[in-house]
């Protein structure tokens, strides 16, 4: 596929600010930024700096003060501990989970549904797990479930949260094959992220969040010493 910038896939921050409780302070302050199209983006921080608050703000599961432009189909990976591992449900549930904003929450699953979802754990080389609970499998095999739920929606933008925290080095190897094949497909991935070498390798542009934003740019320029001594003083 051409690897022509997409417009469709615009996400931009103007102005947004978040706090959790009306006394608080800020969250995050005056976010102003634009995500590049069709790249790979990853928003890195100390704990604490907002790098999750911003992604629930876009995807509007927190009040925020400002305007956020982005795409109607965006794909979501919450964090790891985020999710009840504990809930009885197949990876291949899981993973149709992701068609039911397509075909609603209370039709039919039918064989072409299973056929598609099949198709995307085979692409996280999870097939044969198809029907394990999801409960059962190691960390970076339950990331890869989630990775083929979020494949599933064809989304615009895809939007993960610290994917590659409790997984082995396989997914993670995995996960970054995918991101670029995403990218050529003229998809948008932002990813949180903390590990700044693999930041550095890996994204194509970053975003250096304390709270408002510290630098942004190609990683080489963005993660420079003296950003990085601002950002985690």
């Amino acid at each position: 596929m051409s690897n022509k910038t997409n417009t469709a896939n615009t996400l931009q921050y103007k102005g947004v600010s978040c706090r959790y409780k009306p006394h608080e302070t800020d969250v995050l302050e005056n976010i102003s930024t634009e995500i590049p199209s069709a790249q790979i983006t990853g928003i890195i921080g100390p704990n604490g700096a907002g790098k999750s608050t911003l992604i629930k703000a876009t995807l509007d599961l927190i009040p925020y003060q400002g305007k956020i432009t982005k795409p109607d189909n965006i794909a979501y990976i919450p964090q790891r501990k985020d999710i009840d591992w504990d809930f009885p449900i197949s990876a291949l549930d899981v993973c149709l989970m992701g068609l039911y904003p397509q075909i609603g929450w209370l039709k039919r699953i039918k064989k072409e549904h299973k056929a598609k979802a099949l198709e995307m754990l085979e692409h996280v080389k999870l097939a044969d797990k198809a029907h394990s609970p999801i409960g059962t499998l190691s960390g970076g095999q339950q990331q890869r479930v989630f990775m083929a739920r979020a494949l599933i929606q064809d989304a615009d933008l895809f939007l993960l949260d610290e994917p590659m925290v409790g997984i082995d080095a396989k997914t993670q190897e995995l996960l970054f094959e995918i991101f670029q094949q995403l990218k050529k497909q003229n998809k948008t991935i932002v990813i949180v992220h903390h590990n700044l070498i693999t930041a550095q390798n890996h994204f194509d542009h970053v975003i250096l969040l304390n709270k408002s934003i510290i630098a942004t740019g190609p990683p080489e320029q963005a993660l420079m010493s003296e950003n990085l001594n601002q950002a985690y003083q």
